[in-house]
């Protein structure tokens, strides 16, 4: 093969790698209209920003800016979660992008008025990023409903590139308007920005699949998202990874228009220039994720973009020349991309369908936290040590990741792993009973040969973590004193509903796990039994009448 041709077929791999996903129309529609909302994003980005930085010129109360439009992540992500894995997603985006309008349209008129102040524009622009907090995990988890699983990497990506496409282009547009007509006229392009959305939304009606369970009420939604991710160790290994590149890289976006104004002696144009070039950036270091993840491992990726991101931090934080702060930026945009996006590609494909909208609400959490929590830490530094000062402390506090990336590497499950794995369905219970009843008690008796008794201890937990992170309640193991050889497994639901639901979550992955215990057993697997606790008084279920033959419930998940 010939060095032309050769470099003919790695173009034509990368760019089906990365157009894959236009060949869904839905997700073609779903892009152009995002595309067009980012545009109105970011030149809203630009005019909120610099009207502080106008309004209020320290250094802290402009950083407040991207504190005030990241902080709804951390107190409305985990309850958007929870509602976009019960209900209709659809509905959800499109209650949320009316927000979004309202706020802007609100932003607009008390601009125009000239009623502006620093609380009023952080308040409005709180309820803006509340609207986007809203939408995002809907968003993030439709798009397994918009290509399939195996185009959800090349999708993240796409979408990266669309919104750095508008990046790299939007930020000099809304710098140019701000300079000539006023943040007021930025809000109401932003406005107009989100009817696309919202038409894309009505047209779209995707096919649900029909769930015979009820949804979960919303505090118990939340409360197994937030179970699962504690109970997967490879989840929070990618949660204290991203927290750890964010609160340093928040510095960039947050102190931009500082940067721009005291570092540079430029206006709203240098800053949009800037935001401009980190737009850039972050097109670029989109379209070469797929070169990059085809040939590094997401552990090894994201370790060397704490290096450039360090590069980045003390470049722009160090130099004197413009053409200089205007290249940090540019790699800077490509780190914050690349990070964020190989970040959201791990949690979507280490998830599986039925929770997919609270871990990525979780992650996001812990981003826009870290977001939040970073421009909040960086704007008080800057203000108090100096904008050179802060932006070389937080390049040396991202080299630090490296050291503790040696025991929390980031990892992605297995093609298929997280597919659902179909057992044979349990029979009705030999009594009647609704679907409040419970507790239920599961009991699963084990006969274990004494020479395999030290290897099935760690498995037969390992099963326990599965368990408990799919929802059972007060897991324990005995071993039986009198006949040592017997173990009994038991945990609980907390109403049949509760384990009818349990039972639908069990996946390929997680069938490892039981093939060990099964390969340390007499037998193919333990004895099954299933109860209901009883309170005192309680009169017994079953007690007359005619009522179902018992069901042997041994071949069936539980």
């Amino acid at each position: 093969m010939t060095a032309h041709s050769s470099q003919d077929s790695s173009f034509r791999r990368w760019r089906n790698a990365t157009l894959e996903p236009f060949s869904n129309r839905v997700f073609a529609l779903f892009w152009w209209a995002s595309l067009f909302s980012s545009f109105g994003s970011l030149i809203q980005t630009v005019g909120a920003s610099w009207l502080m930085a106008t309004i209020s010129p320290s250094a802290d109360q402009v950083a407040l800016v991207q504190t005030a439009g990241t902080l709804p992540f951390f107190f409305f992500s985990l309850v958007a979660g929870a509602l976009a894995d019960n209900y209709d997603r659809r509905v959800i985006m499109l209650a949320s992008q009316l927000l979004m309008l309202l706020a802007s349209l609100g932003l607009a008129v008390i601009a125009l008025t000239g009623v502006i102040n620093p609380a009023l524009l952080l308040g409005f622009t709180f309820l803006i990023g509340s609207g986007v907090a809203a939408f995002s995990p809907a968003w993030q988890a439709s798009i397994g409903d918009q290509v399939p699983r195996a185009q959800i990497p090349s999708a993240v990506m796409a979408n990266a590139v669309g919104f750095n496409l508008a990046r790299s282009v939007g930020p000099a547009i809304g710098g140019l308007i701000v300079a000539a007509a006023g943040a007021s006229v930025a809000f109401i392009i932003n406005a107009f920005s989100y009817f696309g959305m919202l038409a894309v939304l009505l047209w779209w009606r995707p096919v649900r699949a029909r769930n015979p369970l009820p949804p979960e009420p919303l505090a118990d939604a939340m409360a197994a998202g937030i179970r699962y991710v504690r109970l997967s160790p490879h989840l929070l290994a990618i949660l204290a990874r991203c927290i750890l590149f964010t609160v340093p890289m928040a510095t960039v976006p947050a102190l931009m228009p500082v940067v721009a104004r005291d570092l540079l002696g430029g206006g709203a144009a240098t800053y949009g220039l800037l935001l401009g070039g980190f737009g850039v950036g972050a097109m670029l270091g989109a379209l070469s994720s797929a070169t990059l993840r085809a040939r590094l491992s997401s552990d090894v990726l994201l370790r060397a973009l704490c290096v450039l991101a360090a590069v980045a931090l003390v470049a722009i934080g160090q130099s004197r020349s413009s053409v200089l702060t205007l290249l940090a930026h540019v790699l800077a945009g490509s780190v914050w991309t690349l990070g964020l996006a190989n970040f959201n590609i791990a949690v979507q494909m280490s998830s599986p369908r039925w929770v997919m909208g609270r871990v990525l609400a979780t992650y996001q959490t812990v981003a826009f936290a870290g977001m939040a929590l970073g421009s909040w830490v960086w704007g008080q530094l800057g203000h108090g040590l100096g904008i050179r000062e802060a932006l070389t402390i937080a390049g040396v506090l991202m080299l630090v990741t490296l050291v503790v990336a040696r025991w929390i590497p980031v990892a992605v499950a297995h093609a298929g792993s997280l597919d659902p794995h179909a057992f044979p369905v349990a029979g009705p219970p030999a009594v009647e009973l609704h679907p409040a009843s419970g507790p239920i008690v599961v009991t699963l008796e084990y006969r274990v040969p004494p020479q395999n008794a030290e290897a099935f201890v760690p498995a037969i937990n390992e099963l326990g973590r599965i368990r408990r992170r799919d929802g059972a309640r007060r897991w324990s193991v005995c071993q039986d004193l009198d006949d040592p050889e017997l173990w009994v497994e038991r945990f609980e639901s907390p109403t049949w509903t509760d384990y009818l639901r349990r039972q639908t979550r069990p996946t390929q992955g997680d069938q490892a796990a039981r093939e060990r215990i099964g390969a340390l057993i007499l037998g193919e697997r333990g004895s099954v039994r299933r109860f209901i606790e009883r309170p005192a008084g309680a009169e017994p279920l079953g007690g007359s009448g005619a009522r179902p033959e018992p069901v042997d419930v041994s071949s069936t998940h539980t």
